[in-house]
């Protein structure tokens, strides 16, 4: 709703000092149970993307279906998806809330999982893939927003966020399920991922959101209370207040029932948000690094085939297996990173200084962690030497992913979701049309010289967070997004002293 501009008296409801709405006031038991279904959330999604690799052939003697391009788009239009969604779902999520937004997604995804699994052609199963990455691009973004929301201490957020990173674990099971399941049927590669799906709606509907007939003030404390976005929250709780003020005309309003909700404002700002976020350098600066990075990953789908089954020789689930060195690296650069926020933490306890800046603490890591893209691998050389070259390209890839997604929550707080939506769009791009072109440059360039064509690409981009460390304050000063933020707290901490001030003065 939008309220008269000359309605005179409007009070804004706020959070309260310790308020039990208020996500980041939780109990550390339900904050957990939240990043256990976020994590199961992301899971899923990173899963599905890379779920049918193992089972090319197999799609290819079913369909009729030859060229390498034609068999790689089960994944890519997947991909796609993930272009389109985040774009939707996270300005949605601002403004409906996220755990509406994360039930209706996961349920599409759920169904388009199954359509999959009972494609009855070529045609249908792309479409299929594409429809089940667009509800699948939800968690990617939303779910680094909801851990946002439940942590408002930057280490404790950057430890939630840095478990994101065994998500990275997804993409490497899938070739390894369908790898071993799709001679039994290439539908059962779905099958398997619609039980997985399955597993986890127990876990989802665990969160009561279920309005309780009780009284005014126990609703307070317990209707809604799976909301984890604050301005959502509020916008909940004044319009209970005023269903039960028996003054009609009592204005309490909520910070964002104040803002312009007409339908032009809403597609022009805020849905559009992700995509003009693109004007800011460091949304755009961090695009480009994690595109590059994401699209490097999702080309190693294609070409580990064409090394551990075209030099070594190995079947399909074995060639998937090779890939689980990249997903050890990805687990090892989660604990160096929770250790990292441990020695953040650590050092705020000392009351350091550099740990009080964006930059210095979330981009050390990304400095000192460019992945190391090329290697050999020949008939003469042993395999295990390739494989285990996936460790450090793993842990590069994480770190960087790391701490540039937690830079970017940091530096944009409450827009962090459609910031973050912004860096999915972007590098769902890269992952669509990196791996398309595999084949041809593996084939042209040879397997080394290709590998260090892309290590030589990521090298020139790790400059990247060098730039942000000495240039970032300046460009966070200059951001319109990041100034509308600064306004957005000292509104709320305003409004909290007032209504401190009004509980120690009643009428």
């Amino acid at each position: 709703m939008r309220v008269n501009a000359d309605m005179e008296d409007v009070r804004s409801v706020a959070f309260s000092n310790q308020d039990p709405e208020c996500a980041a006031n939780w109990s550390t038991s339900r904050k957990v149970l939240v990043l256990t279904i976020g994590l199961a959330l992301a899971s899923n999604s990173t899963l599905g993307s890379s779920l049918p690799s193992g089972a090319s052939h197999y799609l290819s003697k079913e369909f009729n279906v030859s060229s390498a391009e034609q068999l790689a788009l089960p994944n890519s239009v997947y991909l796609i998806g993930y272009v389109f969604g985040p774009p939707l779902f996270s300005p949605l999520s601002e403004m409906h809330g996220r755990r509406i937004v994360m039930l209706l997604t996961f349920f599409g995804f759920t169904v388009f999982t199954l359509a999959c699994a009972v494609a009855p052609t070529w045609p249908a199963l792309l479409i299929f893939r594409f429809l089940s990455g667009v509800f699948a691009s939800a968690p990617i973004t939303v779910v680094g927003g909801i851990f946002a929301d439940i942590y408002d201490d930057p280490v404790r957020r950057g430890q939630a966020k840095a478990l994101i990173g065994l998500t990275s674990l997804g993409p490497i099971i899938g070739p390894i399920i369908s790898g071993f399941v799709s001679p039994v049927s290439w539908r059962w590669t779905f099958w398997v991922g619609l039980i997985i799906a399955g597993a986890t709606w127990p876990l989802v509907l665990l969160l009561p959101g279920t309005r309780f007939d009780m009284d005014f003030d126990a609703i307070h404390l317990t209707s809604y209370a799976s909301e984890t976005y604050p301005p959502v929250i509020l916008l909940r709780r004044a319009k209970r207040m005023r269903a039960a003020s028996p003054n009609p005309a009592q204005n309490t309003y909520a910070p964002i029932e104040l803002e312009d909700n007409g339908w032009k404002h809403t597609v022009t700002v805020k849905l559009a948000r992700p995509v003009v976020m693109f004007k800011e350098p460091i949304v755009i600066c961090t695009c480009m690094y994690l595109a590059l990075q994401f699209g490097i990953f999702y080309i190693f789908f294609q070409v580990y085939p064409i090394v551990f089954q075209g030099i070594y020789k190995f079947n399909d689930g074995l060639a998937g297996v090779a890939l689980v060195p990249v997903g050890v690296g990805g687990v090892i650069a989660c604990g160096i990173a929770i250790w990292y926020d441990t020695f953040l933490e650590q050092a705020k306890e000392r009351n350091a200084s550099w740990p009080k800046s964006e930059e210095y603490r979330r981009l050390p890591l990304a400095c000192i962690s460019g992945p190391l893209n090329g290697w050999t691998a020949r008939s003469d050389i042993h395999w295990i030497v390739p494989m285990l070259a996936g460790v450090p390209f793993g842990m590069g890839l994480e770190l960087v992913f790391i701490s540039m997604l937690n830079y970017l929550a940091d530096a944009y707080d409450v827009f962090a979701a459609s910031a973050l939506a912004s860096s999915a769009f972007s590098r769902s791009i890269f992952a669509v049309l990196l791996p398309l072109a595999a084949g041809p440059m593996y084939e042209r360039l040879g397997i080394p010289w290709a590998c260090s064509l892309l290590g030589f690409l990521s090298l020139a981009m790790a400059i990247i967070p060098f730039v942000f460390l000495r240039y970032g304050t300046w460009l966070r000063m200059h951001s319109p997004y990041c100034q509308e933020l600064l306004k957005l707290k000292e509104r709320e901490s305003a409004n909290t002293s007032q209504i401190m001030l009004e509980s120690r003065n009643p009428e």
